[in-house]
Formats: C-alpha cells, structure tokens, sequence
C-alpha cells in the first residue's frame, strides 16, 4: 500500500511549538487518512514512530505535542458525522464539504473539531493556529476560506468569548 509522506511544511511566520507542531502533524494525518484510506490505528503509529519530530529530507521536524495530535485525529475521526454537517452548513451553497481539496478538508475539520470538543483553548487561539496550518499548504484564497469559517463557528458556537 503506498502512502503520502508528510510535508515539511511549517505554519508561515514563526518556527512551529509543540501544540503548532501537533496542529501540523494531525492535519496531515487527516489528509493521508483521507486520500489513502489510512486506518486510525496505522495513522497514528506512522507518525508517531516515523514522522513526528524526526529529520526528512534535510528539514527537521518540531517535536509534537503527542497528546493532542491523538486527540485531534481520533477526535476528528470518531466526530466526523457530527462534524461534517456543520461544516457544510458553514459553507457556501452548493461546496458541500466532500467537493473540497482534501488538505482544506483536513484543516476545516480539525479546526471545527477543536472548536467543538476543546474549551479549553480560546477560539482566537483555535481559529489562528488552524489559518497558519492553512498557509503552509494552501493559497491566499483557501486560507481565507479557513479563517472564515472557522471564525464564523467559533462565533457561533463560542459567543461568550467575543463580548466586550
């Protein structure tokens, strides 16, 4: 079976701290679970043991946090039929979320998923982590794209954080 290597992509602007670097790592395990039907016990063992903090052609990997890049990926996958719906509901008409590129799709569903099941961290925080993890992967366009509509669910579903 072939799988997708990880890129080396980094979130643009700053060198990646272990939750960036988790953040990072989870979207492309989506991805490849996605686009090489990759199961979740296998995904999490590639990275873990081969990926994750490791040197690849050249570029070294940051170290991850290994607590929350499980927590997103099995989260994302065990929530998905609750997250996919909303994601389309945030959508634009007519791009329901199985018309859209598989790393925008990895991004917006870790995102959604994060914004969802952690509390714990600030939508703000959610929202900007998940547009630097969009950057290092996708255009101008597909990065706003993410920053809408992950600021949009946060809003909604998160609205204590944006008074005042």
């Amino acid at each position: 079976m072939s799988t997708a290597k990880p890129t080396t992509a980094k979130p643009a602007g700053h060198k990646p701290v272990r939750k960036s670097a988790a953040r990072l790592n989870a979207v492309q395990a989506l991805y490849q679970m996605d686009v090489a039907a990759t199961p979740l016990p296998e995904i999490l063992a590639q990275f873990e043991s081969h990926w994750i903090g490791r040197e690849i052609e050249g570029d070294e990997i940051a170290a991850a946090d290994v607590n929350l890049f499980r927590d997103i990926v099995s989260g994302v996958v065990n929530g998905q039929r609750t997250i996919d719906p909303v994601l389309d509901a945030a959508l634009v008409r007519g791009w329901p979320l199985k018309r859209i590129e598989a790393v925008l799709r990895a991004v917006l569903r870790a995102g959604a998923y994060e914004l969802a099941s952690r509390p714990d961290v600030p939508a703000r925080v959610v929202v900007a982590e998940y547009v630097n993890v969009a950057a290092a992967f996708l255009d101008r366009e597909e990065t706003g794209m993410v920053n809408a509509v992950l600021d949009g669910l946060a809003r909604e579903h998160r609205p204590g954080e944006f008074t005042g």
